[in-house]
Formats: structure tokens, sequence, C-alpha cells
């Protein structure tokens, strides 16, 4: 059992599984609360160059050749990556999919040049805020408050330093194995 993470974009055959879940999951859990269309209108919010190279990315995590979870960020501002449509096939969840896709996201943001991510979810998504605030995302709202009277949560993350670390060990990797003396 092999997971492997790939970049392409929304209208990959292979990511139609994580968008009808995800709207699948979005309309049972909100209904026409946020709009009539319901999640429809949602998924269909950003043209797919919001999720493109330079300024985006669209993340599929695949195993055995099924996909299993995804997600995406675009441009937020010019530091700043929105992360979206982060999934995980609902019958493997609980086994760290969603963080894997999570971190992956971030390398993948700060290889771009952002350094923050800012990302929403909604207020009846509990296991999404208990994500981001285990993962160091900082709650933009009062976590006390009753979530639904944000009906959006927001929440920020710095990750500026993934971008030095990873300039880190592509320098380290460019450079010449040093060799200890040999003995006589």
């Amino acid at each position: 059992m092999s997971d492997t993470f790939f970049y392409t974009t929304p209208l990959d055959p292979r990511a139609k599984p994580l968008i009808d879940e995800l709207t699948y999951e979005y309309d049972k859990r909100y209904g026409s609360y946020f709009s009539e269309a319901g999640a429809a209108e949602e998924m269909n919010r950003y043209p797919v160059e919001a999720f493109a190279p330079p300024h985006g990315n669209f993340l599929l995590l695949q195993r055995n050749g099924e996909t299993i979870g995804g997600g995406a960020f675009k441009h937020y501002d010019d530091r700043t990556a929105e992360f979206k449509r982060i999934w995980t096939r609902s019958d493997l969840r609980r086994q760290g999919l969603a963080v894997k896709v999570l971190l992956e996201l971030e390398v993948q943001a700060a290889r771009q040049g952002y350094s923050r991510v800012y990302l929403t979810t909604g207020f009846r998504q509990p296991e999404a805020v208990g994500l981001y605030l285990k993962y160091g995302y900082t709650a933009l709202f009062d976590i006390e408050a009753d979530p639904e009277i944000y009906k959006t949560l927001p929440f920020e993350k710095q990750i500026g330093h993934l971008a030095v670390a990873d300039a880190a060990v592509i320098a380290l990797s460019e450079q010449p194995l040093q060799h200890a003396a040999s003995y006589r």
C-alpha cells in the first residue's frame, strides 16, 4: 500500500472522487444554508486557473491508483496562499491522511513563494477546526463562541520557515560530498 501525491488540475478525471464527495459532504452538512444552489455553487466558485501555478496548485493523494485525498491553494495576496478543498475519502478518515495533505500543501505553497496560509472552514466541520488548531493554525475568531455566529471560521499560519528549510536542503544536496581524511 503506497500513498503518492501528484499535482494536477480540478479537471483531471482522477479529481472527480474528491470533488463529488466534497460536494456531497457540503450538501449533507449545510444543505442550502449558504445558497439555494447548495454546494455546487461553492465548488464552482473559482475558475480552474485559480488552482494552477504559478499562483496556485491542486494536489491529489492516491493509494494504489485510487484518489483518497487532496486539496488546493490559490493566491490570496502577495505573501498568502488560501487553502481550499482539503478532503479525505470518508471511509479512510482517522488515518492521518488530512495531515499528510495539509503538510504537503504547506510545503508546496512555501516553494511557490508564500510565507503565510489563510483558510476558512464551515461552522459544521469540527473535525477540520480540530485539525487546524492541532497543526499550528491560529483561529481568527473566538474559539469559545458558538461557531454558527461566524458561519465561516478563518485560520492563518506562518509558513515562511518552510521555504528557508527547503532552500537549505536543496543547497546541501548541491554541495559536493565532504570526505573525512583517510587513515594510512
